[in-house]
């Protein structure tokens, strides 16, 4: 990526962040796959709506977890040591991330509850309405290690009248007028705009390895900030390169790679570590 220019490419997220430079990029704000989707997808009586049927979000258990130990040992080389790292989930996987930051020895420092005052409503009556997401922020670097990560402490009371922000932040759905191509997850600006605020500087360069239709690249060029993005659907690349026209922003590159699994080609095999151990085991 160059200098002054923000980059968005469309490919496989664990090829192109193998790609990446060490220590390139001053955070990680993303939202993984959460593996929740079903290959019929999930619908209610009455209605002809299937959501969440989307194949990129369907693992196994263990295919789940070694993607997810894969992913962030690349993000943890390509964040600068002590940047923030910024994870959604639900209970599906918000419990397997967390775990996993702590026995990969990196410090967590806070978990954001986002509460959503209109959920779609559980219509099984068999549990709870699930109306919550969560964020997890660590710190880029050992328990031991860890020391001045970004934290906007008064720019965080600001926000809230004067007085310390709490974890619990209330934020609609995202709205229709912000939807694009039809993402199932899409997050809201206003709750990206806040995370970039807080948890990051002017000038800095943010990472979002699972960019969807780009609204962490948006609330990053917004606020002044640059961003990295990575996309494997080109349908929601394309997406975001309507929304970055539109919105007037700034200069964006947008480049594709194409996947060496995708070719026929015999992918690369895990980068090796020190003690030995590839990329895909604890």
């Amino acid at each position: 990526m160059g200098t002054k220019l923000s980059t968005s490419i469309c490919g496989d997220a664990l090829e192109v962040l193998a790609s990446l430079p060490t220590a390139s990029v001053d955070a990680c704000i993303t939202d993984p796959p959460y593996n929740m989707s079903k290959k019929k997808g999930l619908s209610w009586a009455f209605s002809s709506h299937v959501t969440m049927q989307e194949i990129w979000d369907r693992f196994s258990k263990d295919e789940f977890a070694d993607f997810t130990i894969r992913w962030l040992k690349e993000v943890f080389r390509v964040v600068k040591p002590n940047g923030n790292l910024l994870i959604f989930g639900t209970y599906h996987n918000i419990y397997l991330t967390g775990f996993l930051l702590g026995e990969m020895d990196r410090k967590l420092l806070n978990s954001i509850i986002w509460s959503k005052p209109n959920a779609q409503p559980n219509i099984t009556c068999r549990m709870l309405t699930e109306s919550t997401e969560q964020v997890v922020w660590a710190c880029n670097e050992s328990p031991k290690r860890a020391t001045g990560w970004t934290f906007n402490y008064q720019d965080g009371k600001a926000m809230n009248g004067g007085k310390q922000l709490r974890n619990h932040w209330v934020y609609p759905v995202t709205p229709k007028s912000e939807r694009v191509a039809g993402h199932p997850t899409q997050k809201p600006l206003q709750l990206m705009e806040r995370l970039i605020l807080l948890f990051t500087n002017k000038g800095d360069v943010v990472l979002d390895p699972f960019a969807g239709v780009g609204t962490t690249g948006v609330a990053a060029l917004k606020h002044g900030r640059r961003c990295l993005l990575v996309e494997r659907q080109s349908p929601y690349v394309r997406a975001q390169k309507k929304r970055f026209s539109l919105a007037g922003l700034g200069r964006i590159e947008f480049e594709t790679r194409k996947s060496a699994k995708r070719a026929g080609a015999k992918a690369a095999p895990p980068r090796r570590e020190k003690n030995g151990r590839s990329h895909a085991t604890l």
